[in-house]
């Protein structure tokens, strides 16, 4: 075993260890890989902790996810990893876990808001939501293949997350990026409200990722609103999360109504803004006087109805 394999198996271990720290992965949940060449690939035990693992531990597959190499079984979920490589070339490691605050919006269908965090729009940018399907076979990596050459981290419906990058610890971060960014939307969402900023400075978000190399859909279909309908909502299969808890029926953006900072929809039809609304996921509009409306008959019909309670 060449020093630099060896090395690469202490960097899974310490990997694990941060995934099992974090409670990203409990007991034994969760995978890592490493690409060694074009014939192998360094993976995770099956039934091994990711805080306990030694680098003894660590098995080695071909991109068929046939064992070539180890004393322990290799994860079942390897098939899951085999996608990514195969369809993008530039990775070089993929971890798989579940980080709490990020699958829970997997458990809930809810399409990730974008323009919401500048870091989470550079290094992440738009996060599909890929259909549920059941672990260990050829079903899950099938669910996640059309996202792939797009992204570099998906929720996993009711599952988890997979996320990607040009080494392990990048694509470590990718998954803490995720789950922290998910976490701030639901303490946001505690607090009352989200707020979104506007396309244009969304644009600017766009071309300094676009000095960074780093690629994003959204460069690629320049008349495409950067924070309008998901990106991954037509051509990339029929399953379309719609948005329930994070709904941009209003415009609370930073930059000003008139700019309609909308958040994300998963409707594509959903594409016009007007003054003082906001496309909704079905498409309909909602108006801020009708819902204002809305609140205040409401409230009279329940005043009214303590009112005759007491009487």
């Amino acid at each position: 075993m060449s020093l630099s394999e060896h090395k690469l198996k202490e960097q899974i271990c310490e990997i694990g260890r941060r995934l099992y720290n974090k409670g990203f992965a409990a007991a034994n949940d969760g995978n890592i890989t490493v690409r060694l060449n074009d014939k192998e690939i360094l993976c995770t035990p099956t039934l091994v902790s990711k805080g306990f693992m030694k680098p003894e531990d660590i098995c080695k597959v071909d991109y068929e996810g046939k064992q070539i190499a180890g004393t322990r079984k290799r994860t079942s979920e390897v098939l899951l990893h085999l996608v990514v490589y195969k369809n993008r070339p530039d990775v070089q490691s993929v971890v798989h876990c579940h980080p709490p605050h990020a699958t829970a919006f997997a458990v809930a269908g809810e399409p990730i808001p974008k323009c919401v965090l500048p870091e989470v729009e550079v290094f992440l940018g738009e996060i599909p939501i890929a259909p549920y399907a059941t672990p260990g076979d050829q079903r899950l990596p099938n669910s996640i293949a059309p996202f792939v050459k797009d992204c570099n981290t998906i929720l996993l419906a009711n599952h988890g997350t997979v996320s990607w990058g040009p080494n392990v610890e990048g694509a470590y971060f990718n998954t803490e990026i995720i789950d922290a960014y998910c976490r701030i939307l639901i303490l946001s969402k505690i607090l009352g409200r989200v707020n979104y900023f506007s396309e244009g400075h969304n644009r600017e978000l766009m071309e300094f990722k676009k000095r960074l190399k780093l690629d994003d859909p959204r460069l690629k279909a320049p008349d495409c609103e950067t924070c309008g309908p998901s990106t991954f909502s037509q051509g990339y299969g029929d399953f379309i999360p719609e948005a329930f808890a994070f709904r941009p029926d209003l415009p609370l953006g930073v930059g000003g109504a008139s700019d309609c900072e909308c958040g994300s929809w998963s409707d594509s039809s959903a594409k016009s803004c007007s003054t003082g609304a906001c496309p909704s996921p079905n498409g309909k509009q909602t108006q801020v006087k009708d819902m204002d409306d809305l609140v205040r008959t409401i409230t009279d019909q329940v005043m009214a109805a303590m009112g005759g309670a007491k009487a």
